[in-house]
Formats: structure tokens, sequence, C-alpha cells
């Protein structure tokens, strides 16, 4: 029910009414009508379903509305999403990568962090510029060890991989298109 906000938001504007006329419609106060589309409330399904009589609507009607977000800007650092394991986080930018066209991560390499020993390729470019630390980065036969403000941008055909090298973690900011997760 993590959506209820969004979908009666929805369900509002499509009835074209303000949160002020659905409130009186359903006899409940314009302040409730805000806290749950901003999802800072849960209403009881009970309250749901007096409030969903304005419209009307079934509460199963209700669950099956297809919410698209609206595109988002901007995103602090707690909304990140983390998709990586183990001794390589790769935090995404966005909900999720069939979203968008460009995929940006947050990528922090541990000591001795390694993408493997099987080279990685994907249908894909890619590109990132270290912000802490060192990591060595190879593509096809060539390799290089980047430190902070180096970047690189390649094909993602091309066997790659990434390691850390240093005593210290990498951290990078990274983009691939399409996205590779």
């Amino acid at each position: 029910m993590e959506d209820v906000g969004a979908r009666l938001k929805k369900v509002r504007q499509m009835h074209d009414l303000s949160q002020r006329q659905l409130a009186k419609r359903c006899g409940v106060s314009n302040a409730m009508i805000c806290l749950i589309e901003k999802g800072k409330t849960r209403p009881s399904l009970g309250l749901l379903k007096n409030i969903l009589e304005a419209f009307p609507i079934s509460v199963a009607d209700f669950f099956s509305l297809e919410i698209t977000q609206p595109a988002r800007a901007f995103y602090r650092n707690a909304e990140l999403t983390e998709i990586g394991s183990g001794l390589i986080s790769y935090r995404q930018v966005g909900a999720g990568a069939a979203e968008t066209r460009l995929q940006m991560l947050l990528e922090r390499y541990a000591p001795g962090a390694d993408t493997g020993r099987t080279m990685i390729r994907h249908d894909a470019e890619e590109g990132g510029v270290i912000i802490s630390g060192h990591l060595e980065v190879t593509v096809g036969d060539e390799a290089q060890v980047l430190g902070p403000g180096d970047a690189y941008l390649f094909n993602s055909r091309i066997p790659h991989r990434f390691r850390n090298v240093g005593k210290e973690s990498c951290v990078l900011v990274s983009a691939c298109t399409p996205p590779s997760f």
C-alpha cells in the first residue's frame, strides 16, 4: 500500500477535484487528504473505502490502476538504490534502469575489490571519473591505474575489468548507456 497516496492523487485529478473538494465530499479534513497523497500517513481500509466512494471506484479498481511516477530531476544521497554487493557498492541514481536510457552510479570499491578475472562485456558505452582512491581499469589489452580526477570512456563491447589496487577505498561516478544492470 506504499503507493496509496500517488494513486489517490491520480484518481482525484482524473475527476478534476481539488484536495479540499474531495475532503468535503467524503467528510474528512483537507489535511488528511494532503497527508495521504504525500505518503505521510496510510489510511485504514475503512477510511480508504469511504474516500473512494466520492468517485466512485472500488478498492480493487483503485489498486489495479497503472501509476506512472513523474520524472524526477533530483535525488538525495539516501534515495540512491544499492544494486551492488560484497566489496563493490553500486548506488544507482533513480528508481530503475528500465526508466531511462542512461544509468548513473556512485561506485565504491573496497581495497582489493575486483570485478573478476573474467572480463566483462555488454552492449553499451560507459565512462567514469575517479573521485578518490585508485582504480585499475583494463579495457581490451590496455590497463591503467587511475586516480582522483582521472577518467575513462569506452565501448563496453570491448572486454573490461575494474580492480582497486590501492590501500583505500576508491570512489567514482560512472555512467552507462544503455543501462547494464
